[in-house]
């Protein structure tokens, strides 16, 4: 049995993996496939990539191209989801901001540096026109840090995904002042040099796995069901985000990773521009 680490954000979207491997589809080809929640994101699964901490990751599609060209020894092997990530902006519930023209200049708090809710900070004041130069951060590490840190008056305001954060906010814990999402498909497939030099065929093996169950996920009977009760979200706004939510089980294309890489240089996010053979892996 070829044991094989893969980590990912314990949110809705990675639902096929937990199915795929409480049905064993991955050990029927011998495959001990080790999931790890990091409810730090992307900044964090970044680290994890680049220590070896881990073989794969299901990870933001902006994080891990600023990361790999910053020398993160990995590659997208694939889109995991094809649609964008709707990014809502929330505030402190019972905080004087009304508007997200009034966020200017004020804090964002962020889980951590490089992490999707660093970077969406900057397409959010590209979005309002603000100077991104002047964008602040405070480090909160995760969700619940980020609602001590708005209640606290810490951070003014937090970028999380949308659906996610819903239940606080109808908990009156936050407010959402508004939705930005990614001009990109959010999430890839990414993995370490090492596991792809090693074990390419184990790769084959587990993307044949996730693209069956990801193909096939939405026909799944009463998933809208699961999904609510597995997650604490109301079935309405599973019902919505499925309706706008794709999975792919195809490569990131070298015109939109060019798009994708444009954006984060206009934004100063990257410094140099790396090949696509360089960010993606042919299989």
């Amino acid at each position: 049995m070829k044991k094989v680490n893969i980590i990912g954000v314990p949110e809705h979207f990675n639902l096929p993996w937990h199915l795929a491997i409480e049905e064993g589809a991955f050990e029927q080809r011998g495959i001990d496939l080790k999931w790890t929640d990091i409810p730090e994101g992307t900044g964090k699964m970044c680290q994890l990539l680049q220590e070896g901490e881990t073989d794969l990751a299901i990870i933001l599609t902006e994080g891990i191209v600023k990361s790999i060209t910053e020398g993160n020894p990995s590659k997208i092997v694939q889109k995991y989801i094809e649609t964008p990530l709707q990014w809502g902006i929330h505030v402190a519930a019972d905080s004087n901001f009304q508007m997200l023209s009034e966020l200017e200049n004020t804090k964002a708090a962020i889980s951590r540096f490089g992490s999707g809710s660093h970077l969406m900070a900057f397409v959010q004041a590209k979005n309002q026109g603000w100077d991104p130069q002047h964008l602040q951060f405070e480090l909160v590490n995760n969700l619940e840090g980020a609602v001590k840190a708005l209640t606290e008056g810490r951070g003014d305001y937090f970028m999380w995904e949308h659906f996610t954060t819903k239940p606080l906010v109808d908990q009156g814990i936050f407010r959402r002042l508004g939705d930005c999402p990614t001009p990109w498909p959010c999430f890839v497939i990414a993995a370490t040099d090492h596991f792809l030099e090693n074990h390419r065929n184990t790769l084959r093996h587990i993307l044949e796995i996730i693209n069956l169950y990801t193909s096939e996920f939405k026909k799944i009977p009463s998933i809208d069901r699961t999904l609510a009760n597995r997650y604490g979200q109301q079935l309405a706004d599973i019902r919505e985000w499925l309706g706008i939510t794709d999975w792919s089980q195809a490569q990131l294309d070298p015109n939109t990773l060019k798009k994708i890489k444009e954006q984060l240089m206009e934004l100063n996010l990257l410094k140099k521009k790396l090949e696509p053979n360089e960010l993606l892996f042919a299989m």
